[in-house]
């Protein structure tokens, strides 16, 4: 796959071992440095090529954003969609959704604070990269299933707002405080603290939305 043929959507699935390379090193070094301070050059150094073999994949450093925002978190958000409009029960939903996003923080450390960094930076740059890739659209169906449960009755009314700052908030306080939250509880060990911080996030959450 070329420069020519890299689709604005980042289909990631046809990728080569050095497209995959590229990828990595472009991630590590967003991860460490941040989107406006790392520069093509850069992402070539770190993948051991020269620029001449980077731009033959990625003509921009707009297009490898979107391929390494792609590669962690479009696969993500539509099968969180999926769980949300499942017939499970709202407990079970939770738990899952949980799961999904504290494996990919697991893979990825410094994701949470990448993102917590680059939207206090250009909040813009982000939402407009979500919506070429798609993210965007399933956000939106993400709420609008949540309101009609709401209309429903299967879930209190609670402002969207309410809901989002609540379930985010309690899911990434953990991998953003730098391993204090690990640190606090001497003796145990951060799947145990995270596996119990996982049943706290459901338990607060359905208080919360459930009638």
């Amino acid at each position: 796959m070329t420069a020519n043929t890299y689709g604005e959507s980042a289909e990631l699935s046809g990728m080569s071992d050095q497209e995959r390379r590229i990828i990595s090193a472009a991630q590590r070094l967003f991860i460490e440095k941040g989107y406006s301070e790392t520069s093509m050059s850069d992402i070539a150094a770190e993948a051991g090529i020269n620029r001449s073999a980077l731009h033959y994949y990625f003509r921009t450093k707009e297009k490898m954003f979107q391929a390494v925002f792609g590669d962690i978190i479009v696969s993500v958000v539509p099968a969180v969609h999926d769980v949300i409009v499942s017939d499970r029960p709202f407990p079970e939903r939770l738990e899952k959704i949980v799961d999904m996003y504290m494996g990919i923080f697991i893979e990825n450390p410094g994701l949470p604070s990448f993102v917590i960094r680059e939207l206090a930076r250009d909040s813009a740059h982000l939402v407009s990269t979500a919506k070429s890739l798609g993210i965007a659209e399933y956000g939106c169906r993400i709420v609008e299933d949540l309101t009609s449960e709401m209309d429903s009755g299967s879930l209190r009314r609670v402002p969207l707002d309410t809901v989002f700052n609540t379930f985010y908030g309690l899911l990434l306080f953990p991998f953003l405080s730098g391993g204090l939250f690990f640190r606090i509880f001497p003796g145990g060990t951060s799947c145990a603290c995270l596996d119990d911080w996982k049943h706290n996030i459901v338990s607060q959450m359905s208080h919360l939305l459930l009638p």
